[in-house]
Formats: structure tokens, C-alpha cells, sequence
């Protein structure tokens, strides 16, 4: 990095790649500052906000003693007070790729003197989901500038997109491709997809687990999954894609603080996100692609310390669980957990929390119930049939206006 040259660099999650990049960018900028006429000379770009936001403090943190600025753009919060500090001008601009378009737009960003081009997360930036923007971003750039990319997994197909516009790049890979960190101890525990939810608080009572990081599939499910938790005593919260970034912002920080048990969400909280001695992270469903698994379990294990990543695999995963397997290149230990193993039968009665055990909740309760309320219809006298006002049928209803939209 320090000679200019572009690079690709490849290593397990946690270990220091935000530093590996930050500190020979801050140290190249340094040499050739000038505080009297500021340009955004250097450009990271991250595929969440929270990201961008940790990637910004990070270069704070480092370059404290450095006449540079930084500031991170991202969607989600008002754009003002970012326009507001693009203006007093800034060395370093992370950003998410949908707010700085947003910037570019309105002409409120000027990318003409960016020297050095950071992808971080680079295979999430170059996947079908966001390389339409970064080719965008891609055009308001110099066409001289040093490219880096990082990441902790890079599929063949990313190496090939990677190359269109990497010139004589060096390649740094610290470990065999696509592994998760050593210190990571991981733990699969086959169970019905019925019973997920019960053995998770399970799990979490019994060994008086503090701080869990849980990973579900869908928003819905993160909602969901949270409620429950909560329902059962165990503090939860979530965070995904439809939360507003105060409240993802408030959640993340009550979790890093210790005042949140657990922390549902989706994969926006699978990469880069530095939460200091994460004990556990649990995959509650498992990842559509495998690459992603890798990252997930990463938010544990950081900075040389040990963590326990778990895994709840239904029958229907078994085919995502095997090519989890097949990409880390080795066997995750499966150990069922006593009472919770496939085809056993749900919680007792007397295990049940109280509001299970209400009437509302025994079948055969419904069931009498069902039959009293069918004989009392059976045996009550019929009303007159004048008694009973005639209803429009729906051709001869007026409309309704639902949010302006007619419903005949």
C-alpha cells in the first residue's frame, strides 16, 4: 500500500484489516497534506451504515495526531448535516454506496482528486446486489487511483469481477481461503424447525448466557424471534434493514454495553462489526449462501480472543449445513441437545410458561368449548327472519377510499 500499488487482501474475520488498511492510507495522505485546500483524497466505501460509522471512527481513532479529516456518509439520517460537513471539506469520505450517489446527485460531493479507492467487504460490494452502483461510483472517480479491496471470503467469481479494474495488484491472503478465525470454537445442535425458538432459550437460560448475537434469515423473523424472546424474560431487541438507523444505532450500543442479552438480527450485522469479546453468535437459520456463515461467526473470536459460534439446523438445512462444511473445509461438530432432539415431543405441560397453560391453550379444552358453543347454536330458537336488517350485498355497497385507493 505504502508504494502505491493496488491490492487485494484476503484474511479471517477479526483480525485486523480495517488497521492493515487504515494506517498506510493515513500515513500516504499525511505526507502530502495540505489543511489550506482540502479534497477528498481518499474514498472507503462499506455495504452498511453501521459499518461505514466503525470504519469512520476507526480512522479517527488512528489518525488522531494527523492534520486529516473524515467524516462517513450513509443513509437512513438527514442528509443536511452531511452536506453541512462535506463543505468545511474532508481527506477521507467513507460512505455507503446509495447516500454518496444521493451526494453525487445533488452535487453536494466532488470525487475528482480521490487517490485511493477502499472496497471493504469487497465481496459483498462487487455481488449482483450493489455492483450496479459501485460501477456508478466507479465513473466519478480518476481513472488513476490505487484500488484496495478486503475481505474475509472471496469467491472465484468476485476474483474475476475484481480484476476489470485492479492494475498489477499484489495479493495478501493471511489464511487458507474462506476459513473463519482459529479461535472460534464452532457447534451445530440438529433440532426440529419447530422448536428452534425453545431451544435458543433454552440455551440461553441454562447456561446463563449475557451477550448473544442471533441471526435469523428475514426481518419478519428478527421481529418475531426478539418478541418472543422478550416474552420469555430474556431481554432481546433487533436490528435489520427496515429499523430506523436511531433505533439500529440504539439497539447496537445498549448490546456492546451489556445492558441488551440478546441481539436478533440480519445479515446487515454480519460484517465488519467489531463488538469486543462476543462470547456467542448463534445461527438460528442458517445462511442461503455459505460464505455468509463465515462472516456471521466472525463477530466472535475478534482480536485474539475465544468465542462459541452455534448453529440450529432443521432437516430442511441439511443441504446448506453441507455446503457450509464444503467451503470452510471441515467437519462442525453435531451434538443434539437432551429432549430437544429431531421428532422428540415439545415441552410438558409443567415446562410450559404460565400463559401456555391457560385454558386458551389446551386442545381439548377447544375442543369441548367448540362442541358447548355448536349445541347452543343447535338449541337456541330461531329469530325472526324480519328481526334481522338486510345488508347490501357487495355489487350494491359504496365504495370504501382506503389511502386514496377505491376498494369496490
Amino acid at each position: 500500500m505504502l508504494a502505491g500499488r493496488d491490492l487485494l487482501g484476503a484474511a479471517q474475520t477479526g483480525t485486523g484489516k480495517t488497521a492493515g488498511f487504515t494506517l498506510p492510507l493515513l500515513q500516504r495522505l499525511a505526507a502530502g497534506a495540505t489543511p489550506s485546500r482540502r479534497a477528498i483524497r481518499a474514498l472507503v466505501i462499506t455495504p452498511t451504515r453501521e459499518l461505514a460509522a466503525q470504519v469512520q471512527e476507526s480512522i479517527r481513532t488512528y489518525g488522531k495526531h494527523l492534520p486529516l479529516r473524515s467524516t462517513a456518509v450513509f443513509g437512513g439520517v438527514g442528509i443536511q448535516p452531511q452536506i453541512a460537513e462535506l463543505k468545511r471539506g474532508v481527506d477521507i469520505l467513507v460512505a455507503t454506496p446509495g447516500r454518496l450517489l444521493d451526494h453525487a446527485q445533488q452535487r453536494t460531493v466532488d470525487l475528482r482528486f480521490v487517490e485511493t479507492l477502499v472496497l471493504d467487504e469487497a465481496d459483498r460490494m462487487l455481488d449482483m446486489g450493489f455492483i450496479p452502483d459501485v460501477r456508478r461510483i466507479l465513473k466519478l472517480l480518476p481513472a488513476k487511483r490505487q484500488n484496495l479491496l478486503f475481505s474475509a471470503t472471496f469467491p472465484d467469481q468476485v476474483r474475476e469481477l475484481a480484476s476489470t479494474f485492479l492494475k498489477n495488484a499484489a495479493t495478501v491472503e493471511v489464511a487458507r481461503r474462506n476459513t473463519p478465525a482459529e479461535l472460534v470454537a464452532q457447534i451445530a445442535h440438529p433440532v426440529d424447525h419447530a422448536r428452534k425458538r425453545e431451544l435458543l432459550a433454552h440455551l440461553v437460560k441454562s447456561n446463563d448466557w449475557r451477550q448473544v448475537l442471533v441471526f435469523t434469515r428475514t426481518k419478519h423473523g428478527a421481529n418475531r424471534l426478539a418478541d418472543q424472546l422478550a416474552r420469555e424474560g430474556i431481554d432481546s431487541d433487533a436490528i435489520h434493514g427496515n429499523k430506523s438507523q436511531n433505533a439500529r444505532t440504539r439497539a447496537l450500543k445498549r448490546f456492546k454495553d451489556n445492558e441488551l442479552r440478546v441481539l436478533v438480527a440480519t445479515d446487515i450485522a454480519a460484517r465488519g462489526l467489531d463488538i469486543v469479546e462476543l462470547p456467542h453468535v448463534v445461527n438460528f437459520d442458517l445462511p442461503h449462501v455459505a460464505e455468509d456463515y463465515v462472516h456471521r461467526i466472525g463477530r466472535t473470536g475478534r482480536a485474539g480472543s475465544s468465542g462459541e459460534a452455534v448453529s440450529l439446523v432443521s432437516h430442511e438445512e441439511r443441504p446448506l449445513f453441507a455446503a457450509i462444511e464444503r467451503l470452510i473445509q471441515r467437519r462442525i461438530e453435531q451434538r443434539a441437545v437432551p429432549g430437544f432432539e429431531p421428532g422428540s415431543p415439545s415441552a410438558s405441560r409443567e415446562q410450559q410458561p404460565a400463559h401456555h397453560r391457560q385454558h386458551g391453550h389446551r386442545p381439548e379444552h377447544r375442543q369441548r368449548q367448540g362442541f358447548r358453543q355448536e349445541q347452543k347454536r343447535s338449541t337456541a330458537p330461531a329469530r325472526p327472519a324480519q328481526s334481522r336488517p338486510q345488508r347490501p350485498s357487495s355489487r350494491q355497497r359504496p365504495p370504501v377510499l382506503l389511502g386514496g385507493l377505491r376498494r369496490d
